[in-house]
């Protein structure tokens, strides 16, 4: 089978998508990729997978959304994959049209959140619902994150078919590590007794960071790292003046540490993650932490509240509010036999439903099913 990986931006294909093509490249299939350019493919290229650059972007915006469709279909009609397999809202509804346009024979999608449930115009929602439902028509394997978007699309008639798939990580990565603890703090000059608060995403308004350094005032007896960026695709209002206060504040209690590559590395050095958002799918860095043994605080909203059940693995709190976030934070930092449970309760519920093995096994089954349906048996 000849399969097109599509998704927006070089970041999402390197984190989400290259593992996948890899098994299925294992499982013999001829894969390639195609999202926005960007330093994130030189992996992918590097291990010898065709990455095709389409002017892809994230926003609603016709005219360059148009002109994406337009790149898309030129890319699908000249590659003639067999099956393409379509990630994230906009370009998962884009190269999903694309593809039934240029006569692909197998179309599927994996849905990483959907943007009707998005914060915005409630035009632009409504819109969004009704691009779903048509898209979600000519999908022949309709797969989600989290077992309440496919809940969602089965009920709202997007995709009677949708079935959850899930997230995983490398559980040999991502793991409880004495040796990179002392190691990171001895390099950040973070003495072995102090409790670290740890959040990893791309720095954006609605991962909640607002209202987490206004709650990390309250929690006098921890620090803060921040690892992540903003990526050039982001929209939205800079946080730089919401860092800007806080560091005046904190002094030393908060570390930005940006992009880095040993992030496995940095979880295992600190003692509880922190996710705030707004929204979510099924969000990667929570189990990344999960699997490195950290107690989470995060949102009870889609996705991590399916990850982290309350009070066991972590403490769920309501988003956009910075008091229950601080109360929250403030129950662990002050509670090392509490972190310690709730810690080694998340690893083992992320080994028992998030190991990037088994999701990687499944999804691959499932897309070679689709295709023996619809083929007629070819493989």
């Amino acid at each position: 089978m000849k399969i097109l990986e599509i998704t927006n931006v070089d970041f999402a294909l390197r984190q989400f998508l290259l593992p996948l093509m890899r098994a299925l490249r294992d499982a013999g299939h001829e894969v390639a990729g195609a999202c926005a350019e960007g330093a994130d493919l030189a992996p992918a290229r590097a291990e010898g997978f065709a990455i095709h650059a389409v002017p892809l972007v994230r926003s609603m915006a016709p005219g360059p959304q148009f002109r994406a469709f337009l790149a898309l279909r030129r890319l699908i009609r000249q590659e003639r994959p067999d099956l393409v397999h379509a990630h994230m809202p906009i370009s998962g509804l884009l190269a999903r049209f694309a593809a039934w346009s240029a006569g692909v024979p197998v179309i599927a999608y994996t849905c990483h959140g959907f943007l009707y449930n998005q914060p915005g115009p409630r035009g632009r929602r409504w819109l969004a619902l009704v691009l779903e439902v048509l898209a979600g028509k000519i999908t022949d394997l309709y797969m989600t994150v989290s077992t309440e978007e496919a809940a969602d699309a089965r009920r709202l008639r997007i995709n009677r078919q949708a079935r959850p798939i899930g997230n995983g990580r490398d559980v040999t990565r991502f793991q409880p590590d004495a040796a990179a603890r002392a190691r990171i703090r001895a390099a950040l000059g973070v003495p072995a007794e102090r409790v670290v608060v740890i959040a990893v995403s791309r720095q954006v308004r609605h991962k909640g960071y607002p209202e987490l350094l206004r709650a990390m005032e309250a929690v006098p007896d921890a620090e803060l790292w921040i690892v992540g960026e903003r990526l050039e695709s982001d929209h939205g209002e800079s946080l730089d003046p919401f860092f800007a206060r806080a560091e005046e504040r904190f002094g030393e209690r908060l570390r930005r540490l940006g992009r880095r590559d040993d992030v496995a590395a940095l979880l295992a050095a600190a003692d509880i993650f922190v996710l705030p958002s707004h929204f979510e799918g099924l969000p990667m860095s929570v189990i990344e932490a999960m699997l490195c043994g950290l107690p989470i605080v995060t949102t009870d909203i889609r996705g991590p509240r399916e990850q982290v059940e309350d009070g066991r693995q972590g403490i769920l709190v309501p988003p956009g509010l910075a008091a229950p976030l601080a109360r929250a934070l403030n129950r662990l930092v002050g509670d090392p036999t509490l972190r310690r449970r709730m810690g080694e309760a998340a690893r083992e519920r992320a080994l028992a439903f998030y190991d990037e093995t088994r999701v990687i096994a499944r999804t691959v089954a499932l897309i070679e099913a689709a295709w023996r349906r619809k083929a007629g048996g070819f493989l």
